[in-house]
């Protein structure tokens, strides 16, 4: 069957709709959580008292920094296991860098002269001129000629070598 393409216009107002449901499930989620704070607050951290004399108000201090102090004991020994979590996933990262290996380039050719390798390689303090063509042998090409009576009539070379054939047979 065929499939009909939907048009620019339907397309618009249907991308629209989604865009506002999406906008109040938002909305609704925003205040989900505005709500489940207010409820853990008010169960976890009541309202202080604040009426009653000084050692009253002073042993509600005192409380609220042995509550901070769990707090903050807390806090440290969870960012001490984050961090050991952090360095672990840093290990594993580069043990599978390792295990993969690294994509190395490849390497482009490039023409350089005897003098400009040695300098690379000694660095540019040495310089060192040397002509390593004048050291090499100079090989001329000789031209192997083979003798006329090597070249002979083919019959006869094969009668030779019928006769040593026969030669070792009869041995």
């Amino acid at each position: 069957m065929s499939e009909k393409k939907m048009t620019s216009s339907r397309r618009h107002h249907l991308k629209s709709l989604i865009l506002q449901i999406a906008l109040t499930w938002l909305e609704q989620e925003k205040k989900d959580n505005v709500s489940a704070k207010e409820a853990y607050m008010a169960e976890n951290c009541p309202a202080p008292d604040l009426s009653g004399d000084q050692a009253a108000l002073m042993e509600v201090c005192k409380k609220l920094h042995a509550a901070i102090d769990k707090v903050d004991e807390e806090r440290y020994d969870i960012e001490s296991k984050v961090q050991k979590a952090d360095k672990e996933i840093e290990d594993l990262k580069i043990k599978v860098v390792d295990l993969r290996g690294v994509k190395k380039p490849a390497l482009k050719k490039v023409r350089m002269s005897a003098d400009s390798m040695l300098k690379a390689l000694l660095g540019s303090k040495h310089t060192v001129n040397m002509d390593l063509r004048s050291n090499l042998k100079q090989v001329k090409k000789e031209v192997k000629e083979e003798p006329q009576e090597a070249v002979g009539d083919w019959r006869k070379n094969i009668e030779d070598k019928a006769d040593r054939k026969k030669m070792f047979e009869s041995s």
